[in-house]
């Protein structure tokens, strides 16, 4: 069976691995708020509610709402998966056609621990993956955030990008959703076994981590290649580059642009130097890359960098507070395993 690895880190060869922190110590300590990028309407079959949660998932929180409303889990819509051990504000939308919500409901959903912030109408259901940020506060502490290269390891950050790397929270405790994976892909995936494609993704994004770990390794993970896709910062729009050239070298320096890392799958495979990465991949691990053609999943690509938005580091007694917000599906767990040593990342 595959067993999780530490993927390989940024700044390892010239500052040495950090030293031992602490972090989500308590919920307060990792504080997620989802931001969209457009305003519901006020009116419309959807209702659309912004809650706050602790000690809960997004789908433990579907299922005290379509319970209190008395709807189907299929009824009610979220835009992204949020973490437990934190405090997370984020949409979610019921579909309650000409009627209310249970007058009762912001008090029902208090007394279970998630807070009603706001409520509004929408024509529409709430989708996967539109919302367009994260904005994360996050308290550090312990050893780590006392060196003297604290500082010097998160401003690295800052100017020049994170490892795209999908956090350890997607492989499960102790990897054992890629275990998971690997065996659901060794027999055949149905979509009755996997009714979310959470295996399907949990390969993929093994599959990433270990090819943007060689290309961090070869110092490549920011510089592009001839032959790469390339994504604009800030956005899903690719491009690919036969050569490269001086006006590339700048614009990826200047954070513009970033190389993107195959999310494996049927499509057309990799050209020049970057398919040697994914021809890697594949002699390493056969069976997770066929099991996943084999399920029709289609190939698309992953920056293999991520530009921390509008940073910030502040001290507190004997912790650091860091602010920032990333693009949806980065891991702010990327950012953390870079400033300290922490059983989630060993």
């Amino acid at each position: 069976m595959l067993n999780l690895s530490p993927w390989q880190r940024l700044q390892d060869s010239y500052l040495g691995a950090p030293k031992p922190g602490q972090y989500r110590a308590q919920p307060e300590d990792f504080i997620v708020d989802e931001q969209l990028d457009f305003t519901p309407e006020g009116h419309g079959e959807h209702l659309w509610l912004r809650l706050e949660k602790r000690h809960q998932t997004t789908l433990d929180v579907v299922k005290s709402v379509s319970r209190l409303c008395s709807v189907t889990p299929r009824d009610i819509g979220y835009s992204g998966m949020k973490d437990r051990i934190a405090v997370t504000r984020q949409w979610i939308s019921v579909h309650l056609p000409g009627r209310e919500a249970p007058a009762e409901l912001s008090t029902a959903l208090d007394a279970l621990g998630i807070k009603v912030l706001e409520q509004v109408r929408h024509p529409r259901k709430l989708k996967r993956g539109v919302h367009r940020t994260n904005h994360f506060t996050l308290m550090l502490s312990g050893e780590a955030v006392q060196a003297d290269d604290f500082e010097q390891r998160w401003q690295a950050l800052c100017t020049d990008g994170v490892a795209n790397y999908f956090g350890p929270q997607r492989f499960g405790p102790g990897g054992r959703n890629l275990q998971r994976a690997q065996a659901l892909l060794a027999k055949g995936w149905r979509k009755r076994d996997d009714r979310q494609g959470m295996m399907l993704s949990t390969a993929r994004s093994f599959l990433f981590n270990e090819l943007l770990s060689a290309r961090v390794i070869d110092g490549t993970w920011c510089q592009p290649l001839s032959g790469d896709t390339l994504m604009l910062d800030g956005t899903q729009s690719v491009f690919s580059v036969d050569e490269v050239d001086d006006s590339l070298v700048a614009r990826a320096r200047a954070l513009d642009i970033h190389p993107t890392g195959v999310l494996w799958g049927v499509g057309e495979s990799a050209q020049q130097q970057r398919a040697a990465y994914e021809s890697r991949l594949l002699a390493q691990h056969p069976k997770l890359c066929e099991g996943l053609e084999k399920s029709g999943v289609k190939r698309s690509q992953r920056a293999l960098r991520v530009r921390l938005l509008a940073p910030q580091l502040r001290r507190e007694q004997d912790a650091a507070v860091l602010s920032f917000a990333l693009p949806r599906g980065s891991f702010a767990t990327a950012v953390v395993s870079e400033l300290i040593e922490h059983p989630d990342f060993a």
